[in-house]
């Protein structure tokens, strides 16, 4: 039996249009010791696939980390299946404030070194020895108190469309490079409450372990992450102190936690929360652009994607040989511009 996905994109996109049921968007992490972790792939794999499920999975010696979508009809097999492996039994499962239903159209289970990318290569260190869980309302109560300071350890682009109410910016492209920059930031207030938070809860708990390796007394990380967070504040009737939206890493790009928009568009200025990959497959720029510039640009970043979008086919396939995109990302911190009103050029 196959144990990867052999249909093309665009038929997989097709068949996901086509479905006439729901499915509900989720995620879940665990840190644990997987002894063989291709083995433990492969027979996920299996499973899942069986469900209909899909979405990206990551695997590794240390734990899994997942994001995915399943159909609704398949739910409680889903939940009864993973619950039946002893390390996942009862894990939390954060299901998506604002879903399409569309995130993902493919399954995809991969074995990785770590669960998250981390640079940390140092053999005393301890995932065991994490900083202490806040539930929402824990998270407002200890938010409030003037002696805590919150770091977000998302990137710089998830931070921009939306973060917790003063919280800090660690600024960079990954959290590799964050870890030892969140140490740096408050190496002068290691007995302050720390709250670090995420997406979801992986980052954060592993960012909590490391300030305390680092020294640090009073570290908090939240349960599961802003996905967890917003759906807990809104069942309990708490003040939400998150603004603006939360940034996901599937096809919806993100989703709204609060009305306000708190960003700009990376071409006009005007108030815009809305990422977008340009449309031109030889740039896939990520960046945020209103309606109006996108009607402009083609969902392009600049003229001259839009030009080459206007192009056959085979010749944009032709240009984009041997292009290594590498981590297209609008950054404001690297000086990279978009062009604005009468200016056509990057």
């Amino acid at each position: 039996m196959a144990l990867h996905n052999r249909v093309s994109a665009t038929e997989l996109k097709q068949r996901l249009a086509a479905e006439t049921f729901r499915r509900v968007t989720v995620s879940f992490y665990q840190y644990a010791k997987i002894s063989d972790p291709q083995i433990f792939r492969d027979d996920l794999y299996l499973a899942l696939n069986e469900l209909g499920v899909f979405g990206r999975i990551y695997v590794a010696s240390e734990g899994i980390n997942a994001q995915i979508s399943i159909p609704e009809h398949n739910y409680e097999a889903f939940r009864d299946h993973l619950y039946s492996i002893p390390f996942l039994n009862g894990i939390r499962l954060n299901i998506a404030v604002d879903d399409n239903g569309k995130s993902f159209w493919v399954l995809k289970i991969k074995v990785r070194e770590k669960i998250v990318a981390d640079g940390i290569d140092d053999p005393t260190f301890d995932m065991d020895n994490r900083g202490k869980y806040l539930d929402a309302r824990a998270f407002n109560e200890l938010a409030d108190d003037p002696d805590t300071v919150i770091i977000d350890m998302r990137n710089h682009y998830e931070f921009e469309v939306g973060h917790f109410d003063k919280a800090l910016e660690v600024p960079s492209d990954t959290f590799r490079e964050q870890l030892p920059m969140a140490v740096d930031m408050m190496k002068d207030n290691k007995d302050r409450n720390i709250i670090m938070y995420c997406t979801g809860g992986i980052r954060c708990e592993k960012a909590s372990a490391y300030m305390l390796h680092h020294g640090f007394s009073n570290v908090f990380h939240l349960e599961g992450g802003i996905i967890e967070y917003s759906n807990k504040a809104r069942e309990q009737g708490l003040p939400n102190k998150f603004r603006g939206k939360n940034f996901v890493f599937d096809d919806r790009l993100g989703e709204r936690i609060s009305d306000e928009i708190i960003s700009q568009c990376h071409q006009c200025g005007e108030p815009c929360d809305e990422h977008i990959n340009c449309a031109n497959e030889g740039c896939h720029l990520l960046f945020i652009q209103c309606e109006k510039c996108a009607e402009k640009y083609s969902k392009c970043c600049s003229d001259a994607c839009a030009e080459v979008i206007a192009l056959p086919e085979e010749q944009q396939a032709e240009m984009r040989k041997g292009i290594d995109k590498g981590l297209m990302l609008f950054n404001k911190r690297r000086k990279r511009r978009l062009p604005s009103a009468g200016d056509s050029t990057l």
